[in-house]
Order: structure tokens, then C-alpha cells, then sequence
């Protein structure tokens, strides 16, 4: 299937495209980066009683299937957050998920939610890292502690705090969109999970800000 148009956005010379998903495809590395996908959340609140559709989760899965369809890329970059909690029935879903792509590379940078043990990664032939440096960008799941200061590795590409950006519109009426937020020293991308939540974040003068909606990706500063 075709999926909905992405924002070209070319970046330190790479060319990258904001896609709507809440993904980027980096062209040079064709590669797909996504931050914050929490698999696993749907199946830790129902085990917790809470009722929760578990089709939450195949909808993650199949949105990823998409975009490997679509772009064939040699390898995807996880920004952290992969899987939100201890194995629970998800993690079945997302074991099958993989089989199905085996000749893709996955390489995760561990967020503060990845506490599954390493070997039920490395069996499905995932990468682990804390930190990579690839090309002009140092990919990490926390963003820097003091944006003003340039990381030593690159440009950041990170997650973990579900960026959105409050638009108000003439009738005072408002919505938060999920976001990109591209700083001086690092962007900060949405979280690719739909059961996630998402925070209204301050843009400074020289952010880009790129809203997501259901079928496209647009320009807000």
C-alpha cells in the first residue's frame, strides 16, 4: 500500500522526510527512525485490570509494517522505549512482527522503559546501544540535559518526552499536535506509539516546529 506523503526536510545535508506517522526516513542511511513506541503498554494496563482495546497495539505493528513496505529500509533506529514494560502478552505480537522482517537491521538506543532483559533482544537479533553516533547525528532516547550545549557526538536525535505544540486559532479555540522539534543542538521527534499521551512543549526562535496530523506533516515555526 502507499502511505500518506511525508515533509521533505533536508538537515546538515541529509535528506530526511517528516512522515506523518511520526517517523523519519532518512535517505542516505535508508534508514527509518521512530522514538517512544511503548509496545507492551496496552497488555500492562490490562494486566493491571485496566480496559484497554487491545487492537492498540496491531496498530502500532501494522503502521511499522507499512512503512518497511513502502520504503524498504535496510535498517530502523528506535530512539528508546521500544517495549514499556516487563514481557507480557504483547511481546508475543511483537516477536511474530519481527519474523516477518528478518533481513531488516533494528538497532535500539534503550530508554528508561526498556528494562526487558538484553537476551530477549538479542535473540530476535536486535542491536542495542546507550548512545550511536551515525553520520552528523549522536541518536539518544533522553534529550540533553542543557540544550544550550552542543553534545560532544553530533547533532541529537532523541525522544522520551512526546513532544506537541500548542496551536490557538482565531476563535480561541485550541489543539496539541504531536511534533518534530528541531533546536540548535538537537530534535527532539514524536512518540511513535498511539497509546503514549503527548506534552505541549516551549519553541524558542530557532526551533523548527513540524506538526503532525492524521495524513501529513506541516511547518509551524
Amino acid at each position: 500500500m502507499t502511505i500518506s506523503a511525508g515533509t521533505p526536510f533536508q538537515f546538515l545535508d541529509q535528506d530526511l522526510l517528516l512522515l506523518p506517522q511520526k517517523a523519519i526516513y532518512w535517505k542516505q542511511e535508508n534508514a527509518l527512525i521512530a522514538a517512544d513506541v511503548h509496545f507492551g503498554k496496552v497488555g500492562h494496563f490490562r494486566k493491571a485490570g485496566i480496559a484497554i482495546p487491545r487492537n492498540m497495539e496491531q496498530d502500532d505493528l501494522a503502521a511499522l509494517s507499512d512503512l518497511i513496505y513502502e520504503f524498504q529500509p535496510e535498517k530502523i533506529y528506535f530512539l528508546g522505549d521500544l517495549f514499556h514494560s516487563d514481557i507480557n502478552n504483547d511481546w508475543d505480537w511483537f516477536v511474530l512482527w519481527r519474523s516477518q522482517f528478518p533481513k531488516v537491521e533494528i538497532i535500539l538506543i534503550k530508554g528508561n522503559h526498556d528494562i526487558i532483559s538484553d537476551k530477549h533482544y538479542t535473540d530476535l537479533g536486535i542491536i542495542l546501544h546507550k548512545q550511536l553516533q551515525i553520520g552528523p547525528f549522536l541518536m539518544l532516547h533522553h534529550p540533553l540535559a542543557d540544550a544550550t550545549q552542543q553534545a560532544p557526538g553530533g547533532y541529537v536525535l532523541c525522544g522520551h518526552i512526546h513532544p506537541g505544540v500548542n496551536l490557538v486559532g482565531r476563535g480561541r479555540q485550541s489543539v496539541t499536535l504531536p511534533c518534530f522539534a528541531f533546536g540548535k543542538n538537537q530534535a527532539i521527534l514524536p512518540s511513535f506509539g498511539k497509546f503514549t499521551g503527548r506534552v505541549a512543549i516551549i519553541s524558542h526562535k530557532a526551533d523548527r516546529i513540524f506538526g503532525v496530523l492524521k495524513d501529513k506533516v506541516i511547518a509551524i515555526g
